[in-house]
């Protein structure tokens, strides 16, 4: 991302949660009733231009990814916090809005991305009225100059206690480095933490009209100054997450019989491209 600039793959993110909440039909795979007022009248617009996009498959496809990896995150979430976890880390949060509508009282978020995007969604929720929970805490990190763990560490976050992490939307566009660097971070963390997270695999990997799908996708983060840079096939995640001791790695396949059967419109995933995996410690 850009310094100095909000994460634009961010609101596009954001703008298809919203959409979600307004054109597919009842009952929705992720309620959320902040997505739209936090985009506010400024954004509106272009979501209510995604309504003539419901015949393109492949734009509902990757809407209908957006909100199963958001829900599949906060399922695991609401088993972890069964079990005890009372630490919730959004890695690259953009503008995820779990912390404004928090039913876990009890549960600490942190909001960890890039100091500038941070500024953006504050103003934001300021300029819509949503008020930030005492429970909230923001965790501003250049990853470029900094290290996660001493700036969550500043922040509050406990290291001796469990935590669950969501990281969505962001491995792509990460180096292997900072990748292993913070999956090395929370496997350190105390048994009971976990993770969830979506992956792309690589071009290569793909039938030649999903490529067509993700070189298309990949030219348009580019201009915005996010380029793609991390791939990995499923067996080359797992080969990641080996100090975890339960994985679950999903494709379209598990992921449509899950959340998206007997649904009355056409809102499901199609093709391979896109995964989503957890893992426990």
């Amino acid at each position: 991302m850009e310094a100095a600039t909000p994460s634009r793959t961010a609101l596009r993110v954001a703008m298809r949660r919203a959409a979600h909440q307004l054109y597919d039909e009842q009952p929705l795979v992720f309620v959320d009733p902040v997505a739209v007022p936090i985009l506010g009248p400024e954004y509106l617009p272009e979501v209510e231009r995604t309504q003539f996009k419901l015949n393109k498959p492949f734009s509902v496809s990757l809407r209908a990814f957006m909100v199963a990896r958001s829900r599949y995150a906060e399922d695991l979430l609401a088993q972890a916090v069964a079990k005890g976890v009372r630490q919730y880390v959004l890695l690259g949060a953009g503008l995820d809005t779990f912390a404004y509508r928090n039913p876990f009282p009890d549960v600490h978020v942190f909001e960890v991305d890039h100091p500038a995007t941070q500024q953006w969604k504050r103003e934001l929720l300021a300029a819509n009225a949503i008020s930030v929970p005492s429970n909230l805490t923001y965790a501003p990190v250049d990853f470029e100059h900094q290290q996660l763990a001493t700036q969550v560490t500043a922040a509050g976050f406990d290291a001796t206690a469990p935590a669950f992490f969501a990281w969505l939307g962001v491995v792509p566009y990460l180096t292997q480095e900072a990748f292993r660097s913070t999956l090395s971070l929370i496997a350190s963390l105390p048994r009971g933490s976990g993770i969830a997270m979506d992956y792309s695999q690589p071009r290569s990997a793909l039938p030649y009209l999903e490529q067509l799908g993700h070189d298309s996708l990949a030219q348009r983060v580019q201009l915005a100054g996010e380029p793609f840079q991390l791939f990995f096939t499923p067996p080359e995640m797992e080969a990641e997450l080996t100090a975890f001791r339960s994985i679950e790695n999903l494709g379209s396949t598990e992921l449509n019989a899950r959340y998206f059967q007997n649904r009355k419109d056409n809102l499901k995933l199609f093709g391979s491209a896109g995964r989503i995996v957890s893992a426990w410690i």
